[in-house]
């Protein structure tokens, strides 16, 4: 199960209502800040989530709405403890300029907490206590730009009866076994875990994806996931723009969830020269289950496909 924080939802220049882009995923005792917009620190306050735990950033690209929130950021973070660590990872052309941006002109090359950037190739992020996070690349102008996803590894649940069968008893045994974890028992028979555990079940995937001037290539990516991320900073109307911006449109937005199979689809990156009615009306002639992603908003996302605000 993951929860998405959306604390910034505007594209390129903040409204009354919405912030620079910053959405924080959390999943287990982990918490990942995707993008940094100006005021991030901010609306983390507002959302009730706060700064603990947050030590990895990943950034999509390195256009300045989606970054300059790095340097309060960070000092807030080095305020929390004095071994506070952070990782922050992005393409190669995004930290070079967060070194020169962040490392070397704010913090004069010497950061006030353990920092870490690590560069992004498409492929495999980060794994542990049962998730992954995975990027691929993503066409947005001229930029090194990154998307992500999150997936919930499958797990087996361990079938009472089949312990019961075996005459296992409840207790420390039932849960070393739905562990993963032999155990031994009294009349000294040895029970492995496949002898009692049922059929491996899909966990919860998102995928989540900044700027970008094209899906086509993005497909495989985003199948069939339960929750899809991405922007709409356009009206089908304006498709011309879109183009020579390098975004998408609300309703290139929608077909590409419906090309993709999602569970539902949350739109980010409004401009605020549309209405968001309009925005989510474009999408939602495309693919139903279309949401129009608000600042401070929380979206539970399961397997079930039940997300739920």
């Amino acid at each position: 199960m993951f929860e998405l924080v959306f604390l910034g939802t505007a594209g390129s220049v903040p409204s009354v209502e919405r912030g620079l882009p910053a959405l924080l995923v959390r999943f287990g005792r982990h918490r990942v800040l995707i993008d940094c917009g100006e005021g991030t620190q901010r609306q983390l306050r507002r959302s009730g989530a706060g700064y603990r735990r947050i030590d990895r950033i990943l950034l999509t690209h390195e256009d300045l709405d989606h970054v300059l929130g790095l340097a309060g950021l960070t000092a807030t973070l080095a305020l929390q403890a004095d071994d506070r660590a952070l990782t922050i990872h992005g393409g190669k052309a995004t930290l070079r300029f967060v070194q020169r941006y962040l490392v070397d002109t704010v913090w004069d090359g010497r950061p006030p907490l353990a920092l870490t950037l690590e560069a992004l190739m498409p492929g495999r992020v980060w794994e542990g206590d049962g998730f992954r996070i995975d990027c691929f690349r993503v066409r947005h102008r001229d930029t090194d730009s990154f998307g992500f996803r999150f997936c919930e590894l499958g797990r087996r649940h361990l079938e009472p009866a089949l312990a019961t069968a075996l005459g296992i008893p409840e207790g420390p045994a039932w849960h070393d076994l739905a562990h993963g974890v032999a155990v031994i028992l009294a009349d000294g028979r040895r029970i492995e875990p496949d002898a009692v555990l049922g059929p491996q079940l899909p966990g919860a995937a998102i995928v989540v994806i900044g700027d970008v001037e094209e899906t086509d290539s993005l497909c495989d990516a985003a199948r069939g996931v339960d929750a899809l991320v991405v922007e709409a900073s356009f009206l089908a109307r304006d498709g011309r723009l879109a183009r020579q911006r390098g975004h998408l449109t609300a309703a290139a937005a929608g077909r590409f969830a419906a090309e993709c199979g999602v569970g539902a689809l949350y739109l980010t990156h409004i401009s605020e020269r549309y209405g968001g009615a309009e925005v989510l009306d474009e999408a939602r002639r495309h693919f139903a289950r279309a949401h129009l992603a608000a600042d401070l908003e929380r979206v539970v996302v399961s397997r079930t496909g039940a997300n739920s605000p």
